[in-house]
């Protein structure tokens, strides 16, 4: 039976399970929680945010703003997913900013709980070799996308990130998300969002439903790239 330490950091974390009763304890023990309203910065771009950040509930932004005043979104991060461990081990002042897209609950560990289980942790260790492949993969889709300038790819791709199995195991098919938290994600207007929405549904990619959306077919929607 897992230990009560264990329990209760599987609530915040679902990688917990990694982790051995001991290492979950000392992991428990260095994890707080913070609620920001939706609109409210978590973070701004050259902050030290000494703690690595789960999302518990909500929606998060990863952006920045340019040399030329332009708006650029790298990801958006739903409930049970992790940010940050790069600056967290490199202990440097954050490339981006975060913003939560709506009313959110972090859970925030610190850096030096997270550099014990990285010293100490295989199963974490394990976690985070994963998460950082996956991340960069969706980096590197990004750049991709960005060149077709294609709205309705950007869209595809935002929305096929909140269905990652890898980054956010068990969360189905259906998502609860407006079209104006996808126009933020996407750097898109909402009225393009919605027309790019129609063109998915009619592609038989998915549903648009009245409390969020639910995909029919993700790996034909991670690929999407236009007309």
């Amino acid at each position: 039976m897992a230990s009560r330490a264990k329990a209760e950091l599987r609530e915040l974390a679902f990688w917990a399970d990694m982790l051995t009763d001991d290492e979950a304890e000392r992991a428990r023990r260095g994890v707080s929680e913070r609620h920001f309203a939706a609109g409210s910065y978590i973070c701004h771009r050259g902050d030290k945010l000494d703690h690595w950040t789960g999302v518990v509930s909500g929606l998060v932004k990863i952006g920045a703003i340019s040399a030329t005043g332009k708006a650029i979104t790298f990801a958006g991060i739903g409930a049970g997913g992790w940010l940050g461990e790069g600056s967290v081990l490199k202990d440097e002042p954050r490339k981006y900013d975060l913003v939560a897209l709506r009313n959110t609950r972090l859970a925030m560990m610190s850096r030096p709980t997270f550099m014990w289980l990285f010293d100490h942790s295989v199963g974490f260790n394990k976690f985070l070799v994963t998460q950082l492949n996956e991340r960069m993969g969706q980096f590197i889709a990004t750049i991709e996308h960005d060149r077709l300038h294609d709205p309705t790819a950007r869209v595809a791709r935002n929305i096929a990130w909140l269905f990652n199995p890898v980054l956010y195991p068990g969360v189905g098919q259906h998502i609860d998300i407006t079209q104006e938290e996808l126009a933020m994600l996407a750097g898109l207007s909402r009225q393009i969002v919605g027309r790019s929405l129609r063109t998915l549904e009619e592609a038989q990619l998915l549903k648009v439903e009245r409390a969020g959306l639910t995909v029919k077919d993700i790996e034909r929607l991670s690929t999407y790239e236009g007309d």
